[in-house]
């Protein structure tokens, strides 16, 4: 029997003070929650980490991660590790039907008259929320004569940020893709025994993609954007760092840009510049 299988049960458990170490790293450095109800969740992935490197023990993971600079590949893979990317296309779908139905034909006529829109998916895992707004508004554009749109998606794992550049998905994934769009937009492995489909070119062209901390001082991004899409992010965050960084996207938007929340997401209470507008969904008014 391979040994292999054997060895993640004899690794020694995360202990409490392990784990705050690892927990304050994550928090302060990534902006992400790590309460102590989490500790198997990490442990468990660290476990997998450990296998890869083969490694003994959790304390020699340890040793190893918080000796080498914070700009090494290990610290990628560790962050890659941590976050949590849950996605799917067309989720919450009452978005994109404000989108289409009130934000782009009052932004064409104003803001966006003489040039493209410009979208800014901020959260973007694994590209299924991108090109969700990809589909859509290559659709507007079909209707609409002389509108145009670039997309910028960010996010803080190399990983998604691959898969999502690559653009290909198993046909479990594209399940909410009504019929026309797929046809339009997505191409079959040539592969018959792999049900898997890959992003027209065309659409992933539109995308652009690059890696992001919220918790830097500076994003680098030097446009600002008619709408934002920062969607079942922050409940990662506690209530100190979604002030934070809410009030730094806030100033990537332009005056009279939307803002797009996740539906179980509340801003009430925040000091921003925006008004809401529908649910989830706010304009910036200053």
């Amino acid at each position: 029997m391979n040994s292999q299988v054997l060895k993640p049960s004899t690794y020694s458990p995360l202990s409490k003070e392990s784990f705050s170490r690892f927990s304050e790293f994550i928090t302060r450095e990534l902006g992400i929650k790590m309460p102590p109800e989490k500790r198997i969740m990490l442990q468990s992935r660290l476990y997998k980490r450990l296998r890869q490197l083969d490694l003994d023990s959790l304390d020699e993971y340890e040793h190893h991660l918080f000796n080498l600079p914070e700009n090494s590949d290990e610290w990628v893979e560790f962050v890659n590790l941590v976050t949590t990317n849950k996605t799917d296309f067309f989720r919450e779908p009452s978005h994109f039907s404000f989108l289409v139905e009130k934000t782009l034909p009052e932004l064409q006529n104003g803001l966006c008259r003489d040039r493209p829109f410009k979208l800014w998916c901020a959260g973007c895992s694994s590209g299924e929320e991108p090109y969700t707004l990809s589909m859509v508004l290559s659709e507007y554009k079909v209707a609409h004569p002389g509108f145009d749109y670039s997309i910028l998606a960010t996010d803080i794992s190399t990983r998604v940020l691959n898969h999502a550049r690559i653009g290909i998905y198993d046909s479990e994934r594209i399940d909410p893709i009504a019929e026309p769009l797929r046809h339009r937009y997505l191409m079959r492995s040539k592969d018959r025994d792999r049900a898997a489909f890959r992003i027209v070119p065309e659409l992933r062209q539109r995308v652009s993609f690059g890696r992001l901390n919220f918790m830097n001082d500076d994003y680098g991004i030097r446009e600002t954007f008619d709408a934002v899409f920062f969607r079942n992010v922050m409940i990662y965050f506690s209530k100190e760092t979604q002030q934070v960084v809410l009030g730094k996207l806030c100033r990537q938007l332009n005056v009279g840009g939307y803002f797009f929340a996740g539906h179980s997401e509340s801003l009430v209470g925040f000091d921003l510049p925006i008004r809401q507008v529908e649910n989830s969904v706010f304009q910036k008014i200053r």
